[in-house]
C-alpha cells in the first residue's frame, strides 16, 4: 500500500504542471482470478519442482485493481496502477519438496501462500483517436511478490524488483456507445517474461462513465539460480473507468 501510494503521489506530481489541461481519469476493476499453471522451483538449481495448483489444492479468489492517470491534449495519457493478488493453496505432497533450504516431507500437510502485487506507473501516446482509439507506450512495473509454505516448518521467498514493460490499447467502438477493448502490459526477456492483456466489451453509460466485461490474462516468471517460477492467471473481470 506504501508503494501504491507513492505512486499515486507521483502521478500527482508529474500532473500538477498541467493541471488544468488533464482529463483525469479513476480506474477500476473487479471479479475472480483462477489459477493457471503456477510452478516453483526455489533455489531455481537445487530445489525441487512443484505445483501450487496441481500438487496443492488452490481456489479461486477475489481481485482488486485500481488506476489514476491523466490524458493531456487528447493523447498523451500517464497514469498510475496498484494490482494486489493472493492464492492460497493447501495439501499434501505426494513426493519430498526441497524449498529454500527446508524439506518438506510427502503426506505432511501444507498451506501455502502466493502472492503477486504489482505497482505500474505508464505512459502512453495514442496514434490513432477517432474512430478507433490506438496507443502504445512504457510501463515501469515494480513487483513485490513472495511465495510461502507453512507445514512443520515456515518458509517463505520473498521478491522485489523493477520490471519494464511495453504498454498497447486498442479500443473500437463498433456500435453507437458499445465497443472493443484490448490492452495490457508485456515484455519478453532472456530469463523470463510477462504479459498481462485484458479483452472486454464496453458499454458508455454517459460522457464520463464507461463500464466494461471481459477476460484478462496474466502470465509470466523468471528463470535463473535463485529461482524459477512461473504462472498462469485467469481473470473474470468486470470495470468501471470514471473521468471528472
Amino acid at each position: 500500500m506504501r508503494v501504491a501510494l507513492s505512486l499515486t503521489v507521483l502521478a500527482f506530481i508529474v500532473f500538477s504542471p498541467f493541471q488544468a489541461l488533464a482529463d483525469w481519469f479513476f480506474d477500476t476493476e473487479t471479479g475472480a482470478a483462477f489459477s493457471g499453471y503456477n510452478d516453483v522451483r526455489i533455489p531455481g538449481d537445487t530445489g525441487t519442482l512443484f505445483s501450487l495448483s496441481e500438487d496443492l489444492k488452490s481456489d479461486p479468489t477475489w481481485f482488486v485493481r485500481f488506476r489514476l492517470g491523466g490524458t493531456i491534449a487528447r493523447r498523451h495519457t500517464i497514469s498510475a496502477l496498484a494490482a494486489p493478488l493472493r492464492f492460497f493453496s493447501e495439501g499434501q505432497f505426494v513426493d519430498d519438496v526441497y524449498f529454500t533450504g527446508r524439506t518438506f516431507t510427502k503426506g505432511e500437510t501444507v498451506r501455502a501462500v502466493y502472492r503477486f502485487d504489482s505497482y505500474r506507473l505508464t505512459y502512453r501516446y495514442d496514434f490513432l483517436l477517432d474512430p478507433v482509439e490506438l496507443g502504445a507506450g512504457i510501463t515501469g512495473k515494480i513487483r513485490d511478490a513472495a511465495i510461502s509454505l507453512d507445514g512443520n516448518e515456515f518458509r517463505e521467498y520473498k521478491n522485489t524488483g523493477f520490471v519494464p514493460l511495453i504498454n498497447f490499447r486498442l479500443h473500437w467502438p463498433f456500435i453507437s456507445h458499445l465497443g472493443f477493448l484490448l490492452e495490457g502490459d508485456a515484455l519478453v526477456g532472456p530469463q523470463g517474461r510477462a504479459e498481462d492483456a485484458l479483452a472486454a466489451f464496453t458499454a458508455d453509460l454517459n460522457d464520463k462513465v464507461r463500464i466494461r466485461a471481459g477476460y484478462r490474462i496474466l502470465e509470466g516468471g523468471a528463470d535463473n539460480d535463485k529461482v524459477y517460477t512461473f504462472a498462469l492467471i485467469h481473470y473474470a473481470s468486470l470495470g468501471l473507468i470514471a473521468r471528472f
